[in-house]
């Protein structure tokens, strides 16, 4: 699907209906409409491996074709308008702003050159993914993900085992280090301007955040040591020694504050203006907010030096990759999120029943399990909606009685996100720029097999320490 038939796409939709509520029925939709979201997580999955090159050349289409599969039988069902509304409801409230903060992240980082080889030493390692875990809680996932994974294949770049080093890059700085602020994970941002308080994560999950980064650390460090014995190193490393160690492009950490300094300012100045497109309102502090992310996108490609991002070999493949594919995830698992908001009344009515106690409490085990799961293989921010509301909404009650049910939830959200390449947005950048690097990651079955291994055994033991 090309811009021009995506564009005639949109606006015979838009023609169908004037200003259609882009709310869609959950409860109107039956278990089947979910197929091309799961024909859509196959082809990532299966696609690279059968048809890899059927794959590399056309999977933006194969994206929209899956977006297709639903948006076309669903303009035929409920009609052009109701459509319309929810195309135009996910484009403008989800994935236009994704995409706008992810690409300033990406930007701005990518302007960013740590200057000096260092050597991957297993210490290195553990130390890089450390400073990242704390970072991640500090600037988000992505920008710690994407400051920090170019120095480190670089560090690594004469050794001949280093998917373990990458896969356990995204376990730590992509994801679980994130789990601390609103600013570390979308899901908890979504929470905080639901009217959690900023620091309520932190004071209630920090032994889980602490066990699990902790654990991952030591495991690494063990595993990272052992092909570091193993091997050896190679006599000549590809990346020269230079004089000292250093910074080229320490500009773009302004840049970076301000990304910070614009998200939290969507979430705490509310003018109360909006603006209706299309059945989907706007607020002002969002436009703001992504306007604001656009200058700094080129105020960031406008103060680096060419030179410094040629040093990063800074490519816009991985951030095009990304870009395509969720375009046909976020459209694919409307109906999804859709049946799961819908409650007891969706087709989806079982997991409603599976996180409430015979006495009609919610349980923490079953929160923390059903949010992780669904976040592994959903967007976690709507998912972590789903089960905010699902657990009553109400933030004072979730935050003190209820409190055990709410750390479930965000843990769940923040932690399973690392369960698959698309359970968080920079896992797949992650990927996506090793593999520009000439790295040869798992495929999607192949990575779980590691989250399989490594993350669930952890997450279980979480549950009996923290979420029965």
């Amino acid at each position: 699907m090309n811009a021009r038939h995506a564009g005639l796409f949109v606006a015979l939709l838009l023609a169908g209906g004037s200003a259609a509520a882009a709310e869609v029925d959950g409860a109107a939709l039956a278990a089947w409409w979910g197929i091309p979201f799961a024909g859509m997580l196959l082809s990532i999955a299966v696609m690279p491996l059968a048809a890899p090159i059927v794959w590399h050349h056309h999977y933006g289409k194969i994206a929209g074709g899956w977006a297709l599969a639903f948006m076309l039988p669903y303009a035929v069902v409920a009609g052009p308008g109701a459509a319309g509304g929810a195309l135009v409801h996910t484009l403008v409230a989800e994935y236009i702003p994704f995409i706008i903060l992810l690409t300033a992240l990406f930007t701005a980082a990518g302007g960013i050159y740590i200057r000096g080889n260092l050597h991957g030493s297993p210490g290195l390692n553990t130390l890089l993914m450390a400073v990242g875990a704390v970072l991640a809680s500090l600037m988000g996932t992505t920008g710690a993900s994407m400051l920090l994974i170019r120095p480190l294949i670089r560090a690594n770049d004469n050794r001949k085992h280093v998917v373990h080093v990458v896969v356990f890059f995204i376990f730590i700085v992509s994801n679980a280090g994130g789990s601390l602020t609103p600013l570390g994970d979308p899901p908890l941002f979504l929470g905080f301007l639901k009217g959690v308080d900023f620091f309520w994560t932190a004071q209630h999950i920090f032994p889980e955040t602490l066990f699990l980064v902790g654990t991952l650390l030591v495991l690494f460090f063990a595993i990272d040591r052992y092909w570091y014995r193993k091997e050896g190193v190679l006599p000549r490393d590809p990346t020269p020694d230079t004089p000292r160690f250093g910074i080229d492009g320490g500009i773009n950490f302004l840049p970076l504050l301000a990304v910070v300094a614009l998200v939290l300012m969507s979430g705490t100045w509310r003018p109360g203006i909006a603006f209706d497109v299309f059945g989907t309102p706007v607020e002002l502090q969002q436009l703001a907010r992504d306007a604001g992310l656009i200058v700094v996108t080129f105020v960031s490609l406008a103060i680096t030096p060419k030179r410094v991002r040629s040093d990063n070999q800074f490519s816009w493949a991985p951030m095009q990759e990304v870009a395509k594919l969720f375009i046909g995830i976020f459209l694919t698992m409307i109906p999804v999120l859709a049946m799961l908001k819908a409650g007891e009344a969706g087709a989806f009515a079982a997991v409603t029943r599976a996180v409430t106690g015979p006495d009609g409490a919610p349980l923490p085990w079953a929160y923390f399990w059903f949010s992780g799961t669904l976040s592994s293989f959903l967007d976690n921010a709507p998912t972590y909606l789903v089960f905010f509301n699902l657990a009553g909404g109400d933030p004072q009650v979730l935050m003190t009685s209820l409190a055990a049910t709410l750390a479930a939830v965000s843990a769940g959200s923040v932690f399973m996100g690392a369960n698959t390449y698309i359970g968080n947005a920079p896992n797949f950048m992650v990927k996506a720029i090793a593999e520009d690097r000439g790295i040869r990651m798992p495929s999607f079955f192949g990575y779980m097999a590691w989250s399989c291994a490594i993350l669930v055994p952890l997450f279980v033991l979480m549950t009996f320490l923290w979420f029965r």
